[in-house]
């Protein structure tokens, strides 16, 4: 998939590297779910699958969005639900459905793409194009 050098540059939401690193995450977390002790967890296994899809599901319905200051509306909730899984993996690590390496690994993730989201925002409230098609 081509990477987008610069946040403008991107024709499709699939260019964005920040929604490339949000659908890999996304995997990752996909796979842990998969667990005999998270299937005993219904609550927190759904929870931590909603938000992880949340992340990417939301940077790709903003893009689609008419104006740079409705995309960034969709990247501040997604950058909410990034958050949302780092606490959700504490809270599997605690109750021992993952270990700490794994909630490390995973959250680092989350966080590289909460700091890419932010430089996101950051471009579309700085251009605010009122047409971005």
């Amino acid at each position: 998939m081509p990477h987008a050098t610069g946040f403008g540059m991107a024709k499709s939401v699939e260019e964005l590297l920040v929604y490339q690193k949000a659908m890999e995450a996304a995997a990752d977390v996909s796979a842990i779910l998969d667990r005999d002790s998270l299937r005993r967890d219904p609550r927190l296994r759904d929870q931590m699958g909603s938000s992880s899809e949340r992340v990417a599901s939301l940077i790709a319905e903003g893009f689609e969005q008419s104006t740079d200051r409705h995309f960034a509306q969709y990247c501040y909730r997604s950058r909410g639900s990034s958050r949302e899984l780092r606490t959700q993996l504490v809270i599997a690590r605690d109750r021992r459905h993952i270990v700490e390496d794994e909630r490390a690994r995973i959250s680092n993730k989350y966080e590289e793409i909460a700091k890419m989201l932010t430089g996101l925002i950051d471009h579309l409230e700085t251009e605010d194009r009122k047409h971005r098609r």
